[in-house]
């Protein structure tokens, strides 16, 4: 699209214009956030939860953390959304019946098959699983 210069103005229906906008923004976002990355299955704010338990070195044969803590760095360091989102991708990774096979180990209640909610992030402990572990193995190269 050129300049709207006197000389070259661009007639453009507002419409079209909107639609063909969202339609660009809509499916960034889908692409983006909402769909699983093909290579690991993991959604963006999976991956950070996980990178925030690995920088916290939060893995499988240290002491569990409360929840709280590892939400607070995700939301603070890497997810600048509501916590909200990042504590309901830390329940369902440590949920054995969302997942094959969980990647966070959680102590507490992280809900049930019956829809029954989980705790409160402030009543969970959580620690990455060996999985998970495997899975961050290489991060660093």
């Amino acid at each position: 699209m050129q300049a709207a210069t006197p000389a070259n103005r661009v007639s453009v229906k507002l419409e079209d214009q909107m639609q063909k906008s969202y339609m660009d923004y809509a499916m960034s976002v889908i692409i983006g956030r909402a769909l699983p990355d093909v290579r690991d299955g993991l959604k963006p704010v999976h991956r950070r939860v996980l990178y925030a338990m690995y920088d916290l070195g939060n893995d499988w044969n240290k002491p569990f953390k409360k929840s709280a803590r590892i939400v607070g760095d995700v939301i603070g360091k890497y997810h600048p959304h509501g916590d909200t989102a990042a504590y309901d991708a830390l329940v369902r990774m440590a949920q054995d019946f969302s997942l094959r096979y969980p990647l966070i180990q959680g102590q507490g209640n992280f809900g049930s098959v019956d829809g029954d909610p989980p705790a409160a992030m402030r009543y969970t402990e959580v620690r990455m699983s060996r999985l998970a572990g495997e899975l961050l193995a290489d991060i660093e190269k």
